[in-house]
């Protein structure tokens, strides 16, 4: 008798078992070269099932050195591309052609690859794919009641985080040093779990990294090279909730209800942001919508009328235009974090889908200017009319966001009436942000801020006015803001003439540009200035005397388009200078011909700028 076994029998060690059983004793089992490489390759990524599968060809080769059976190996070595498609049955094809070319028995637990071999008139044997119950795992034992995570990795002690939501400390669980064997046997346990058990499932594999969903377990994998060592890490939420666990429940309950919404329910990691979207989640469905979620990975704990959706073909905006065919009520994202994400979460949104998206915020108003420059301004009250904050497993926050044509706060002209994004407290339904345009810039203007030095507005009309200036000036500029409507600049006395233009036409210019009043005086006449640049007054963000700046350094004002952060630096063409945030580095650029630098959005490095742009950091740049 001369069998042909398929990889997935080798991984479940089928073979040996039937040998073991007298099936297949005296058989000669042909192993195809296909079988080896593909198991090879699984090793080389670390996964499990590779390191299985060449522990049963030992076992064959131990069983014919015995003489048992006699083992043979054939065929050719998969090539890289076929490797790569071993899902779409490119592997599969060798090992049936080794089969029908012997005239031998295609032994597999592959329910497809049995129905393709007898199709194309292969004799067959089909074993029933091996089946566990998994009523727990191993890993289960480093958890108890007040475990949210547990860490485990080569050469350190158990860890985990343990404690209430808000509350979590991260400590040792005692114990000896962990070695590669015991992850080994965990990460095996994990991944049969997975395989073979209906609650689990794979839910990303690359060469270094898997990440397994088991019941309510989320579990990475990671291996060298992607990590410098082979770590797993497990976590499951510690507490399920409803709506009306949280504050302002029936307030939210009547906004949910009313109409379909665009909501931002945002937190620090750990804050119980996904938890409290779970929460929204069931009372909405709970309520008659229709309502799905889009995840990667999917962790929410929410119940089996809620389909959970992930990436389609590795892309969320293939899994958006998916959805918009299923008709969904409401959409939970969980988690907005990149532009693209934020761009799906939006045309769902105007798609007239009611989304609740899960973002990354250490503030409720970080949340929203994470969408300007991703979403138009006048679009983003449509696209999320309502955020949530959440702090300590808390509802801390809930603003309501509208769009009104008014005159900004702090502004006296009625010429400079336009749209501003009103940002309400949604319990005092007092106005705390404005955010609007501002001389071509997006400002969020925080409003009663009374107590502070300066008011928003107050800073921002004094980085314009410094930018507009500064833009003439080769020297230190200073901004004194006397009132909302005047102002006085200090310049060096070589820049008075190029400031006030001739006939004083380029200063009033600018003053008709920003509504404001501008006296223009040298450092000289500045009350107990002593002569030169900074002392007393308002240090502007690029001299020397301002806090963590560099001395040398030009402070600029990013311009932010749909597609770039730009950075003007007129007269620096082809330098190479650093970008500086607060004093602090972000990165090095050449300047362009154009005398501009331009970084992408969504990149890392246009993500860390647009951040400091967002906390107010002043951005300077410096020769390198």
């Amino acid at each position: 008798m001369e069998i042909v076994p398929d990889t997935s029998v080798v991984i479940d060690g089928r073979i040996t078992e039937r040998v073991e059983d007298g099936t297949f004793v005296g058989a000669t089992v042909v192993v195809p070269e296909a079988v080896v490489g593909e198991l090879e390759s699984q090793a080389n990524a670390g996964r499990e099932t590779g390191w299985e599968g060449l522990e049963e060809l030992q076992r064959l080769v131990d069983l014919d050195d015995a003489g048992e059976i006699t083992v043979e190996y054939v065929g050719r070595r998969p090539e890289g591309p076929e490797k790569r498609d071993a899902a779409a049955g490119d592997i599969d094809a060798l090992i049936r052609d080794i089969a029908a070319e012997r005239g031998a028995t295609l032994v597999t637990s592959d329910e497809v690859q049995a129905e393709v071999a007898e199709a194309k008139g292969s004799d067959v044997k089909y074993i029933e794919p091996v089946t566990r119950e998994f009523t727990t795992l191993a890993i289960e034992e480093f958890f108890d009641e007040q475990t949210m995570s547990v860490h485990l990795k080569v050469g350190v002690e158990p860890m985990a985080k343990r404690g209430s939501i808000g509350e979590m400390r991260y400590e040792r669980l005692g114990g000896s040093s962990l070695e590669e064997s015991d992850l080994r046997e965990y990460a095996s346990d994990i991944e049969d779990a997975a395989r073979l058990s209906p609650d689990g499932f794979v839910e990303l594999d690359e060469p270094g990294m898997t990440i397994i969903q088991f019941r309510d377990f989320r579990i990475a994998i990671a291996r060298p090279p992607f990590s410098e060592a082979m770590e797993i890490t497990a976590v499951r939420p510690i507490v399920k909730t409803t709506l009306d666990d949280y504050e302002h429940a029936d307030a939210l309950r009547e906004r949910l209800l009313e109409r379909q919404r665009g909501v931002l329910i945002a937190g620090s990691p750990g804050a119980g942001k996904s938890t409290f979207a779970q929460a929204v989640a069931e009372f909405l469905s709970d309520s008659g919508f229709a309502v799905k979620t889009m995840e990667k990975p999917r962790d929410l704990q929410v119940g089996p009328e809620i389909t959970q959706y992930t990436e389609l073909a590795g892309q969320m905006a293939k899994t958006a235009d998916s959805l918009l065919m299923v008709r969904p009520d409401y959409t939970i994202y969980d988690e907005v974090r990149k532009t693209d994400d934020f761009r799906v979460f939006a045309d769902m949104r105007m798609a007239g889908v009611g989304m609740v998206g899960v973002v990354h915020a250490t503030r409720a108003i970080d949340a929203l200017q994470r969408l300007i420059g991703r979403v138009e301004l006048g679009l983003i009250p449509q696209v999320a009319d309502t955020v949530v904050f959440v702090d300590a497993g808390e509802v801390a926050k809930v603003y309501d966001v509208k769009t009104e044509v008014k005159v900004p706060e702090g502004l006296m002209e009625e010429d400079l009436a336009r749209p501003v994004i009103l940002v309400r407290d949604f319990e005092t339904a007092r106005i705390e942000y404005e955010i609007y345009t501002f001389n071509r810039q997006v400002v969020t203007v925080p409003v009663g801020g009374e107590d502070e030095e300066d008011s928003g507005v107050d800073r921002i009309a004094k980085q314009e006015i410094e930018r507009e200036i500064r833009s003439v000036a080769r020297g230190h500029v200073d901004v004194d803001l006397r009132t909302p409507n005047t102002a006085v600049v200090w310049v060096d006395e070589s820049d008075i003439s190029s400031v006030i233009g001739k006939g004083g036409g380029r200063i009033t210019d600018i003053e008709n540009r920003l509504g404001i009043s501008i006296d223009v005086r040298t450092f000289a006449e500045r009350p107990d200035s002593g002569g030169h640049a900074g002392s007393g007054g308002h240090a502007g963000s690029g001299t020397p005397s301002s806090p963590g700046g560099s001395p040398g350094g030009k402070a600029v004002v990013p311009e932010i388009t749909s597609r770039h952060v730009i950075i003007s630096l007129d007269g620096h063409e082809g330098d190479t200078v650093e970008v500086q945030a607060d004093g602090e580095y972000l990165f090095t650029a050449t300047v362009s011909r154009g005398g501009e630098i331009q970084v992408s959005r969504g990149s890392a490095i246009a993500e860390e700028l647009e951040s400091a742009i967002d906390y107010g950091k002043a951005i300077q740049v410096v020769p390198s």
